[in-house]
């Protein structure tokens, strides 16, 4: 997101003041004391278990006494952006750290892996991969997390027995000793796999990237990839690919063409991957139990214009593989020829659905249109009944449409899919009116309006619904969290043999042009905003919700974020603002988040949604928190590093908050 997101965020703030605050959270008056303290716990995996699920049973920290949280220490990274180049615009932490053998685990934006103390945030060890930084990396500088192995099977006296699993910006697999940090040289070439040969030809360094945490079970370690989106018909490879954990041997790589399509010649790797195919950026899950890994899928290039390409059977899917082999098992589409950009942006969220007194297999998945997918894990029938309906027509020339739109009956969206004229928002007549122009000015005849010459209206945008912070799930309550935010967009397709028009001045001032090269076609997109910068749909433009998952149906929802540190005066109440993270729930009944675009940590009720707790942080926590117990106190942890090319300022800290240590008696 641009730099416009604090000028609109101001505006309102403004503005605010004359028009009511859209409710507001309470504080609770605590007894400080924590509930009855256990045994130390862990957080192996990017959302706590190899499924994903961002719960944890801990609940030493609870309702009654999450009001006397307090920070329990701070550790800088000192990655910033100036510190190796200007890379403010493009640097975003997006962390959760791990807890594995009494030390936390996670990488910065830089890739640097670090290992700290998890009751002193004390250092322990550093590992510095040295990224290549000439690189251009469209998708940011990220990191969002590492992943650790037990070797069942280690040899007496070596290292490497915990693996410490990291993959790079610039596409390299790292694998390292939790003990020292050091590159386990048993695996790969000293340490490293390098994944960019046989993705294809790359038109720039970083046009090939990685993300998200490896996903490692059963002795496999497996890698998707990002790449740059809108470029290129012909865009490098989205293979996805398993090594063995010990060696960094390729055990398995799956081709996401559609089974039995034979691509051009010109449209292979050397490696004979087909070009142009989906990716997987998004985190992976992972059931050990039955030997299946869970892959969000992206869509074919470019994402706006698909002509008579036909790679889109693995597009904007959840597929299941078999772990040791890269078999695909099942495969369930959330969206047909996706010409959206609604690829599948989170990772899998692996749960037991109860359901007349017994457990199912089931997986929950998040998407960018605000709908929920819940699937049987074993053969991704949906658990909750999808209809196929049909959808807006009529193409550009040259393109071909599904004819219907998978739409779960339950859960209902948790975003708006439909924005009229009449429904255009502003602070004042001017905003409005500005508002009602653009929008009449698009084309619009439902979700899925498919883009067009004219403009199209999408709402969700691409931006909308839920993104890589993904959801959590309460296996015990059986109830499902997710943050999700929801304000308008619009794409343009023109013609490659025209002059691009110039934006219109009443369009937000960010517009994203983009070649689409191999297509007769140049994309841009921006989103729908006022004049004064503020989005022409109603707020809250962000929000945090609650799912029963034994019904489907809406628990509750409350606006996510506030606007005060824009405001010039302090200006109670939550607007919902746009947000990137995601949520961890816990045992005591609690639903911690940063993730709005601002510099707030919460603490919600997880029953009824009312904040209970907040705490300034220096930098946004605009990432995923997790928790744990060690030395007999639970801690809640998170990366406040903000989001530079959301134009909020970057920062390198991980934050501890725990209740206030007790004190010793005699």
């Amino acid at each position: 997101m641009p730099n416009t997101t604090k000028r609109w965020l101001m505006t309102a703030a403004v503005l605010l003041l004359a028009v009511p605050t859209l409710g507001c959270g309470s504080s609770t008056t605590a007894d400080c004391a924590p509930a009855s303290g256990g045994a130390d716990t862990t957080w192996p995996s990017y959302g706590n278990d190899a499924g994903g699920t961002r719960y944890s049973p801990v609940g030493d920290i609870n309702r009654q006494n999450v009001g006397c949280l307090e920070e329990a220490w701070t550790y800088r990274t000192g990655d910033l952006p100036d510190s190796r180049g200007p890379h403010e615009s493009s640097l975003a932490s997006e962390v959760t750290p791990v807890l594995v053998d009494d030390r936390l685990f996670f990488c910065t934006p830089y890739n640097r892996v670090i290992a700290l103390d998890p009751i002193t945030g004390k250092e322990d060890w550093s590992f510095d991969p040295e990224i290549n930084l000439d690189g251009r990396y469209s998708n940011q500088l990220v990191c969002r997390g590492v992943t650790p192995w037990t070797d069942p099977a280690p040899t007496p006296g070596e290292a490497c027995g915990l693996t410490i699993f990291t993959a790079t910006n610039d596409a390299r697999l790292i694998a390292l000793d939790s003990e020292t940090g050091e590159p386990c040289t048993s695996f790969g070439t000293d340490g490293i796999v390098d994944l960019n040969p046989g993705v294809g030809r790359q038109a720039w360094r970083g046009e090939y990237q990685v993300t998200s945490p490896p996903a490692v079970g059963n002795g496999v370690v497996v890698v998707g990839s990002a790449i740059s989106d809108n470029q290129r018909s012909d865009a490098p490879s989205g293979v996805v690919r398993g090594y063995d954990a010990r060696t960094g041997e390729l055990k398995w790589a799956w081709d996401l063409r559609p089974p039995g399509f034979v691509p051009d010649p010109d449209r292979v790797s050397e490696q004979g991957y087909a070009l142009g195919t989906p990716n997987v950026w998004a985190p992976m899950a992972i059931d050990e139990e039955r030997d299946l890994l869970f892959v969000p899928t992206g869509n074919p290039a470019p994402d706006y214009f698909r002509g008579g390409s036909n790679l889109d059977h693995y597009g904007s899917s959840v597929v299941a593989l078999e772990l040791g082999t890269g078999r695909v098992v099942w495969n369930f589409q959330t969206v047909h020829r996706d010409l959206w950009d609604f690829d599948v942006p989170a990772q899998p969220t692996l749960f037991d659905l109860q359901r007349d007194g017994r457990p199912i297999p089931a997986l929950v998945q998040g998407t960018k249109m605000g709908l929920l997918f819940v699937l049987h894990r074993e053969t991704g029938e949906p658990l909750f009944r999808v209809e196929e309906r049909p959808v807006p027509q009529t193409p550009v020339p040259g393109e071909t449409l599904s004819p219907t739109q998978p739409f779960p009956v339950r859960p209902l969206p948790l975003v708006r899919h439909s924005l009229t004229p009449d429904e255009a928002w502003g602070f004042t007549p001017f905003d409005r009116g500005s508002c009602r122009r653009q929008l009449e000015a698009l084309r619009f005849d439902g979700v899925y309006t498919p883009p067009s010459l004219q403009g199209s209206l999408m709402v969700p945008g691409n931006a909308g619904g839920t993104n890589w912070g993904g959801v959590a799930v309460d296996p015990v309550h059986q109830r499902l969290i997710a943050n999700v935010q929801d304000f308008p967009w619009a794409v343009a397709l023109e013609p490659r043999s025209e002059t691009p028009a110039e934006p219109s001045l009443e369009r937000d001032e960010y517009a994203e042009h983009a070649p689409m090269e191999g297509t007769p076609y140049t994309m841009r997109r921006w989103r729908v905003f006022s004049p004064l910068g503020v989005p022409c749909s109603p707020p809250p433009w962000g929000k945090l919700a609650a799912v029963d998952l034994a019904t489907g149906e809406l628990s509750w929802e409350v606006p996510l974020g506030s606007i005060r540190d824009v405001a010039p005066i302090p200006i109670p109440g939550t607007l919902g603002v746009p947000n990137l993270g995601g949520p961890l729930a816990t045992g005591g009944g609690l639903v911690f988040i940063g993730a709005a675009l601002e510099k707030t940590f919460r603490a919600f009720d997880a029953e009824s949604g009312e904040e209970l707790w907040s705490a300034r942080l220096p930098y946004g926590p605009q990432a995923t928190p997790m928790t744990y117990r060690a030395g007999g106190r639970q801690f809640v942890v998170v990366a406040a590093t903000g989001y530079g090319r959301a134009g909020m300022e970057a920062g390198d800290q991980i934050m501890a908050f725990s209740l206030p240590e007790r004190e010793a008696t005699d």
